[in-house]
């Protein structure tokens, strides 16, 4: 969706008379969010084409996109597919953050994952017609579409059929069917279904674990990585246990710590007493803000240790998806205590007015209630420094952005990051055994919201702001 760059019009954003601000500039234009985009999907030689003549009359029954043949048993098109397939070989389990009757289309279908795979079940789209391996190629090519019943259609939804069947596998001994490791950067969460293997327990998961992200030679049964809630401290077979940080995640922190910039943000955020703040100044404050912090990402990129390992391509394409996802994480995290304070100190002396008010939209009042609950997950986890490091890398080596040229590359240092992360807060926080699992439920939290403030009009941001700075500071002072 196209924004009109135009700075709010209505009050003197003149600086001359303030000594504080200058007149507003225009934020930088803002690229593509990576929370739109569809998905990158691999073409499955298993499934059936439709010539390009057919298939331009030919509607996905899932999105309405351009069908490309026959998958899984229904017409539909290859995102879809895509989608269906990961969804169901990585045994994922989504939420629906409204009714989860939320409306499928080519624009909203990466809107709500719970939703599209729901209408996926309901369509007739066939999971036993993915190879169990996981590769290209459809295990049966003559299935069809199937009816399912709704108990069943829930069982798989909860994931209450990915328990089923994986009790079925350790009851039997290992399964050479495994399912791939969740990746850390879908906009929902993780399976909390899947279970560790009866090797994985005996070696007590960390060592599995340690090899697949450092690269090092595997068995073939440990190839692929239990999901999230794997395993959590609550478990009777993994009882936590003392031990140190594993060197080379001790060394990749440091490495990724070294890339960051935490001095204070030098963008002016005093005023003087008495004075009442305009929409077009505060306005003119957020874009400058804006671009600070948009500056220290670009910053940020050229000192990643593995700058040299992707294209300049790829990056381009990783910070034009994830540049407000990057500008969100850092100002409820190590910026917080500035955003929270001082802004939210300008932003107390702005009154909008009445039309302001009228004029706020749906969209702005949801940004707003999970930008508040948000920020309070972050005060209750206190995250550090190393943490919020680790946060950032997986967030932006998010392998299923559109026009990538290295997205198994990527997924691979995501993995490596998402275990690294792992290997820190259980050895920095033995008796917080779910505090991983709580750190990454933030950040498909934060893909959306950046997601929803793309549709938020520019003129509303100033009210925006004020409501959530205030309404979280206030609530931090009674705490």
């Amino acid at each position: 969706m196209e924004r009109d760059e135009r700075p709010p019009s209505g009050g003197g954003g003149g600086g001359g008379s303030t000594g504080f601000l200058e007149p507003p500039a225009a934020l930088p234009p803002p690229p593509r969010n990576g929370f739109c985009q569809d998905e990158l999907t691999e073409l499955d030689p298993g499934t059936i084409s439709v010539p390009d003549d057919r298939a331009e009359q030919r509607t996905c029954l899932i999105c309405g996109d351009r069908a490309t043949g026959l998958h899984y048993g229904i017409i539909s098109c290859e995102g879809c597919k895509g989608f269906f397939k990961r969804s169901i070989c990585n045994k994922r389990v989504y939420r629906c953050s409204r009714d989860k009757n939320c409306v499928m289309s080519r624009k909203q279908r990466n809107r709500c994952q719970y939703c599209r795979l729901l209408k996926c079940l309901q369509m007739g789209m066939n999971r036993k017609a993915i190879r169990e391996d996981g590769m290209p190629g459809g295990r049966n090519k003559s299935i069809g579409p199937v009816q399912i019943s709704e108990e069943e259609i829930e069982r798989i939804m909860s994931g209450q059929e990915f328990e089923e069947e994986t009790n079925h596998w350790s009851n039997h001994g290992d399964s050479d069917h495994s399912s791939p490791g969740n990746r850390a950067s879908e906009s929902n969460q993780p399976s909390p279904g899947s279970t560790l293997s009866s090797r994985s327990v005996e070696l007590n998961g960390f060592m599995t674990f340690r090899d697949q992200y450092m690269g090092m030679s595997v068995p073939p049964h440990y190839q692929y990585i239990p999901h999230l809630f794997s395993y959590s401290g609550h478990s009777p077979l993994l009882p936590q246990q003392a031990r140190s940080l594993d060197p080379q995640s001790y060394s990749l922190i440091h490495q990724l710590m070294s890339a960051e910039d935490l001095e204070p943000l030098g963008t002016p955020m005093l005023i003087e007493d008495g004075y009442a703040v305009t929409q077009a100044e505060l306005f003119a404050l957020l874009c400058r803000l804006a671009d600070e912090l948009l500056f220290r990402q670009i910053a940020w990129i050229k000192k990643l240790p593995f700058f040299c390992e992707l294209s300049i391509k790829d990056y381009t394409c990783l910070l034009s998806s994830t540049w407000q996802e990057l500008i969100l994480l850092s100002s409820l995290t190590v910026y917080s205590k500035q955003i929270f304070g001082e802004l939210a100190d300008v932003t107390a002396k702005y009154s909008p007015s009445d039309e302001e008010l009228h004029r706020f939209s749906d969209e702005g009042v949801e940004v707003i209630e999970r930008l508040i609950y948000l920020y309070h997950k972050f005060h209750q986890l206190k995250v550090s420094n190393e943490e919020y490091a680790c946060m950032k890398a997986i967030n932006f080596l998010n392998q299923d952005i559109r026009g990538l040229t290295s997205a198994s590359q990527l997924e691979q240092l995501n993995k490596r990051y998402w275990y690294i992360c792992q290997d820190f807060t259980e050895y920095k926080y033995t008796h917080q055994p779910n505090r991983f699992p709580d750190l990454m439920m933030c950040l498909p939290e934060i893909r959306y919201i950046a997601g929803k403030m793309v549709n938020v009009p520019l003129e509303q941001l100033p009210l925006l702001f004020k409501v959530v700075l205030h309404s979280c500071k206030t609530n931090v002072v009674k705490e």
